[in-house]
């Protein structure tokens, strides 16, 4: 408490101090803002990286990550987590609920109800250090954060019914392997996705006179018809109306689950059944769909990727997750331009973002969302923590558990969404956990199993951070007042103000 109250006395000091002046060179300050924002901050290894090969030539390394290596420690750290490497039907079958809960049979007893939760939440954990750890340590740094901003665009909520099981095969397979391709294969992906269909009620939308249309299969259902369209694709304001929300409902009627593949654990978990699925001519947003099956969903899902509202709404969400919480509206026409003569191609749109001056020109604009300020304040420290669990608690203390988001809007990514008197002060306490090597050998009991030593065992006390190398590797943001606060400061608290400061909080 002392050491948070003292860091918080030099804060004070470095917020009420004159306006930022820097003395150190440009490029230096310019690739820090690179790896702040299409990384989830700097490290010493790659701040020496981007020296070496230039700005220019790391975006466009970065942008094919396919052909960059991964480091040793990710893959050990990943090896433990078993679950993460099952398909949706099998952790259904597995770790799911029992059979008579699935189809309206026998109440389930209270054991059973715990012993789902419990398996849901060991599932869900080991997701959440998956995500973690890739952020820490991968060097594909922008597929990491184009997984964090896609993940909120496609927001599912982990404690949704059976989503606790599936929130991790979601990442991995519906979105992780799109977030630089085809906007259009992405969102067909988060479509057929069993954690989507549940999340918003798609699996049970049946066609008016069905056969089924019965219990949980009643009618149709408009959520996802209507999120995708607000949430996803057009936007609020993308022109679209309440019959088009009707409309594709009926469109997208019998796509669910395959339930006996579920039962099986093997095969695809996403099934169209025609029984269920209104098959009628249809005019969706002045485009005819010809009567069918299933390519009438695929078709009004093409509609909504090449649509220009869709272009300008994707534009001006990475605009806003990259550059500026009011991105440029001169910025956002150009992506969507590229989103539109690309055919969505989501790799040559954030080509055109971080090559572009507004993205040169708006270091500091950004202030880190409690994610992305975790993360970093680790990779800058160098610290190599046992477990991910301080770092995911500090993330639900500042509002932002890791897929937990309830609405389908997602988390945001804009300042007034996280800057706070009370937020600062968990920043704080965390800044002085980090400074301390107190985060490093902490492994709950429950994690034991998931804990790999053999490449990083860590020292049997917690060692501090060495300021001097942390102040060496921020200095290009570090105004002059904050430095001087560092310098006034207790030599064992030092790092915690770097790590504090309101230089290290924007990005």
């Amino acid at each position: 408490m002392i050491a948070a109250r003292i860091l918080a006395a030099g804060l004070l000091v470095a917020l009420i101090a004159p306006p930022p002046v820097y003395a150190d060179p440009v490029a230096d300050r310019q690739i820090l803002h690179l790896l702040n924002r299409i990384a989830f901050g700097p490290t010493a290894e790659d701040v020496a990286h981007v020296n070496t090969i230039g700005i220019d030539r790391y975006i466009e390394e970065q942008l094919h990550p396919e052909a960059i290596p991964e480091p040793a420690v990710l893959s050990e750290r990943l090896a433990p987590l078993e679950t993460q490497r099952l398909g949706a039907a099998r952790l259904f079958a597995e770790y799911g609920p029992p059979p008579s809960e699935t189809r309206g049979g026998a109440k389930p007893t209270q054991e059973a109800i715990d012993a789902r939760i419990a398996r849901g939440d060991a599932i869900l954990q080991q997701a959440r250090v998956a995500r973690v750890w890739r952020a820490l340590y991968s060097r594909r740094q922008l597929q990491e954060a184009m997984v964090d901003f896609w993940f909120n665009h496609f927001n599912v909520y982990a404690y949704n019914g059976f989503d606790a099981l599936w929130v991790g095969n979601y990442e991995n397979e519906a979105i992780r392997p799109h977030v630089l391709g085809q906007f259009r294969d992405l969102l067909l992906a988060t479509a057929h996705h069993p954690a989507m269909l549940f999340y918003l009620d798609n699996q049970v939308s049946t066609a008016p006179g069905s056969p089924n249309a019965r219990g949980l299969f009643g009618g149709i259902n408009e959520n996802y018809a209507r999120e995708i369209m607000e949430l996803h694709t057009l936007g609020a304001d993308g022109g679209y109306t309440q019959k088009d929300v009707s409309t594709l409902a009926l469109i997208l009627s019998g796509w669910g689950f395959d339930y006996r593949n579920l039962a099986a654990g093997s095969g695809p978990a996403f099934v169209f059944d025609p029984s269920r699925h209104d098959s009628s001519d249809e005019v969706f947003l002045g485009h005819r769909i010809p009567a069918g099956g299933e390519e009438q969903g695929i078709a009004a899902i093409d509609i909504l990727a090449h649509s220009p509202a869709t272009a300008h709404h994707i534009a001006f969400e990475l605009a806003q997750y990259f550059v500026a919480d009011n991105p440029p509206p001169a910025l956002v026409d150009r992506l969507a331009e590229e989103f539109l003569t690309s055919d969505g191609d989501i790799k040559t749109v954030m080509k055109a973002l971080l090559t572009s001056p507004e993205f040169r020109d708006s270091a500091g604009q950004k202030y880190k969302t409690p994610y992305q300020y975790v993360l970093s304040a680790v990779r800058a420290a160098g610290a190599a923590p046992k477990s991910p669990t301080p770092l995911l608690g500090t993330m639900a203390q500042l509002g932002m558990p890791l897929y937990l988001c309830p609405t389908p809007d997602g988390y945001k990514n804009t300042e007034d969404a996280w800057l706070s008197p009370d937020a600062a002060n968990v920043r704080t306490n965390f800044a002085v956990l980090v400074g301390s090597g107190a985060l490093l050998n902490y492994v709950p009991p429950s994690e034991a199993h998931l804990v790999v030593v053999s490449t990083a065992p860590g020292p049997a006390k917690p060692v501090a951070v060495e300021t001097g190398a942390l102040e060496a590797l921020l200095n290009p943001i570090l105004a002059d007042h904050t430095r001087a606060a560092i310098a006034g400061s207790p030599a064992a608290l030092q790092a915690a103000l770097i790590l504090g400061s309101p230089d290290f909080m924007r990005r």
